[in-house]
């Protein structure tokens, strides 16, 4: 048996809850976006080679890089989760499947030079929405989300495929609601407005809020420690 056992049982309750809980409500059950942050290499390989989970994301572009460089062959999607500062924009271009953190012009207009300068004809992004509306986070107030959303129109090389939030920490699930459903009601608008596609990304939900986030209508989902938590 794999020593890494844990967090392929992890992995199937992970997605069993995600399942289950889609099909009460009638809806596709979301995508799992297995955030490795906090893993060791060798957990992040056992997950992606013995344990099939094949999107994975990163905070932070060094390691991005570092676990990229893990995979050679059957490599999973990537995703560029956390705060993305302009000058780490030419390490990531075209190296990432979709950048959830898109939050200001001047982070639009250096994914857009530095994608001319790289032949990369489309960066996806989610626009990230500050739902709880908290200083020391990044993000969009939600009041200003559609006019930022219709200012990206002018970014030839970028896509805006959806919307992301990362909810303040709540004691409980039934907190996290309001903000959950106040991103999901931009996400309509945005989509009404055509600035999205329909059926756009709504990436909301963590490993204490994920359950919350499908109900207000997630269609993926953000699960960090849960997946490396040994019994």
């Amino acid at each position: 048996m794999s020593s890494f056992s844990y967090i392929g049982d992890n992995l199937k309750r992970v997605v069993s809850a995600c399942r289950e809980r889609a099909e009460q409500l009638g809806v596709s059950p979301p995508t799992v976006l297995a955030v490795t942050k906090s893993a060791l290499d060798q957990e992040v390989c056992a997950l992606v080679k013995e344990f099939g989970q094949s999107i994975i994301a990163e905070n932070r572009v060094d390691m991005f890089l570092k676990r990229q460089a893990l995979f050679e062959e059957n490599a999973p999607e990537m995703h560029l989760i956390g705060q993305l500062q302009t000058n780490k924009v030419k390490y990531i271009i075209g190296k990432t499947s979709l950048i959830h953190s898109l939050d200001s012009l001047r982070l639009a207009k250096e994914l857009q030079k530095q994608a001319e300068k790289a032949g990369v004809d489309k960066v996806r992004v989610l626009l990230e929405v500050n739902s709880g509306r908290e200083e020391a986070k990044g993000g969009v107030m939600p009041e200003e989300a559609l006019g930022f959303a219709q200012s990206l129109c002018a970014f030839s090389r970028l896509s805006l495929c959806g919307v992301m939030t990362m909810a303040p920490l709540c004691q409980t699930q039934e907190e996290y609601r309001p903000y959950f459903r106040e991103t999901a009601a931009l996400l309509r608008r945005l989509e009404d407005e055509a600035l999205v596609p329909k059926n756009a990304i709504l990436s909301m939900g963590m490993s204490h809020s994920f359950i919350p986030a499908i109900e207000e209508g997630a269609n993926l989902v953000r699960i960090g420690r849960t997946l490396f938590e040994k019994p």
